[in-house]
């Protein structure tokens, strides 16, 4: 009996003992875990940290990044604006200049209108007393110019410009030669002027020679030149080389 009881005993024992063993190892398992567990979310907050930190960081340097370029934009700005400025106050001096010309530009219009008036009455007057060499063609123009005067589509510059223009065509005339053909009291003549100094003419066939007699204002005939004035035309139509020419003309001071 004692036997049988003493191993009942040590069967209890053992068991008590186990129990108590499972026990503990059952404790320190669940408490490891929550030391893995914890230690889990501290590295995952540990992990969300950093990757706060490092959006600060990265915020930061685009802070930095901007604000260096927002600097650069103002330079750039304010450079910009120096440049409008200046053209503006260039702009603004052109305007003053171009207002400033513009009142004289109508003042000397107020002035010149008369003149030029006066210019073209002098060349039409001219023409009308002047040796009778292209008549018509000098008329013409002068018709011409007296139609001008009056068009609002013509600027006044403009007018004076071919005002001048007339002027100069007709101080040419006193330094040239030409010969040209055309009517003659109802018959075909050849024309030679010399310069203003001397209009003669001679028929085709050079039958007829003469001159225009300045002071009897009137044509008179007179063959002695005929030889002169057919190589004057000759020479006047580039068919000769230039030579002593023997024509009448109006000596000077009579």
């Amino acid at each position: 009996m004692y036997k049988f009881g003493g191993t009942r005993f040590r069967l209890g024992l053992g068991l008590a003992v186990s129990l108590v063993c499972l026990s503990s190892t059952t404790a320190t398992a669940a408490k490891l875990g929550d030391v893995v567990s914890g230690a889990n979310a501290w590295m995952v907050a540990q992990a969300d940290s950093q990757k706060r930190v490092d959006k600060l960081a990265e915020d930061k340097t685009s802070l930095a990044d901007d604000y260096r370029n927002t600097l650069r934009e103002s330079d750039s700005l304010k450079l910009y604006l120096e440049q409008l400025r200046a053209q503006l106050r260039s702009q603004q001096n052109e305007m003053d200049v171009i207002r400033g010309e513009s009142r004289e530009i109508e003042r000397t219009n107020v002035e010149i209108l008369p003149l030029m008036q006066d210019m073209l009455s002098t060349l039409t007057q001219f023409v009308e007393l002047d040796v009778p060499f292209l008549k018509e063609e000098r008329k013409e123009r002068s018709k011409t110019l007296e139609e001008m005067m009056p068009r609002a589509d013509v600027t006044v510059s403009e007018k004076f410009r071919r005002i001048v223009e007339a002027y100069q065509i007709e101080v040419d005339y006193g330094r040239t030669i030409e010969s040209y053909r055309g009517q003659l009291e109802g018959k075909e003549v050849d024309f030679l002027r010399v310069g203003r100094v001397g209009l003669m003419y001679q028929t085709p066939d050079k039958k007829e020679t003469g001159y225009w007699d300045v002071d009897g204002k009137a044509w008179v005939v007179d063959n002695r030149y005929v030889d002169g004035v057919t190589e004057g035309i000759k020479v006047a139509r580039k068919q000769s080389s230039p030579d002593l020419l023997i024509v009448p003309v109006k000596a000077v001071g009579k």
